[in-house]
């Protein structure tokens, strides 16, 4: 089983991995550095999406590179991982939510173009990506089972909100959020989710949350404190992921949805 891992702000590495190798991969999207190691007897390639020093905003990542480069190293599961803020009050500061359902209608990567990979007329595997849940079910188990192992509180099942970057919500985009039944959100995983269903990748997200988001709380925290999350997410993340990684070889994972293709 190989295993693709993708983290977001504050895990520039990723913790346990043994035998490590960098490796750069060129495609036609772009170029994406990628970490490849052992973790538990499993191959881990991860990808760091902002990179040493937050290097990349959310809006200068390139998801079909990066995604291309865990495609062609033939992962057999993606493991997308971001910080988020809540939208609901109820939910654990320091916890994680392991997601079910997406919102991302813009539909865009951060260049303003259409998220697909079919962006040429009549290339052939063109087609609809078409599911009842975006993630993979068997996968989301096998994380939350791997969360109470590891002691980290999770939230089992939710909805992942995509929003555009860098700035943050004003408190009137997230009552529409809110009213569109999200339960937490961020700048990045949202291509992440579309680029593996229509390449019919398994994937699971998971969401580390950081904060409230605006509005949500009586009083907004110092950003102090929002940081401080931040660096704590890649210790509590690893610990769920690399629990989950020795299950995820007896796994039988299926790509969620199909993809309807007009191939003569």
């Amino acid at each position: 089983m190989s295993v693709g891992v993708i983290s977001g702000s504050g895990t520039e590495s990723w913790p346990g991995v043994e035998r490590v190798e960098r490796r750069v991969h060129d495609s036609v999207y772009g170029q994406a550095e990628l970490t490849a190691g052992i973790v538990d007897g499993i191959e881990v390639l991860h990808v760091s999406r902002h990179g040493p020093a937050h290097q990349r905003l959310s809006n200068h990542v390139d998801h079909r590179a990066n995604m291309a480069a865990l495609i062609d190293a033939g992962v057999e599961v993606v493991v997308s991982l971001t910080v988020c803020g809540a939208i609901r009050s109820d939910l654990p500061l320091g916890g994680v939510v392991v997601f079910d359902d997406l919102y991302f209608p813009s539909n865009r990567l951060p260049d303003g173009s259409l998220c697909t990979w079919h962006d040429t007329s009549g290339r052939p595997g063109r087609g609809h990506w078409i599911f009842d849940q975006p993630f993979d079910a068997a996968l989301r188990g096998t994380m939350v089972e791997a969360a109470g192992r590891a002691g980290v509180e999770t939230v089992d099942g939710g909805c992942y909100g995509h929003v555009d970057g860098p700035r943050f919500n004003s408190r009137a985009e997230i009552r529409a959020l809110a009213a569109a039944g999200v339960t937490a959100l961020s700048q990045t995983a949202g291509p992440e989710v579309v680029l593996a269903g229509e390449a019919r990748l398994p994937m699971v997200l998971l969401g580390y949350l950081t904060d409230y988001a605006t509005g949500v709380a009586a009083a907004p925290e110092p950003l102090d404190a929002l940081l401080a999350r931040v660096k704590a997410s890649t210790a509590a993340l690893a610990a769920v992921v690399n629990s989950a990684l020795p299950a995820l070889a007896e796994l039988a994972v299926m790509p969620a949805g199909t993809v309807h293709t007009f191939e003569p």
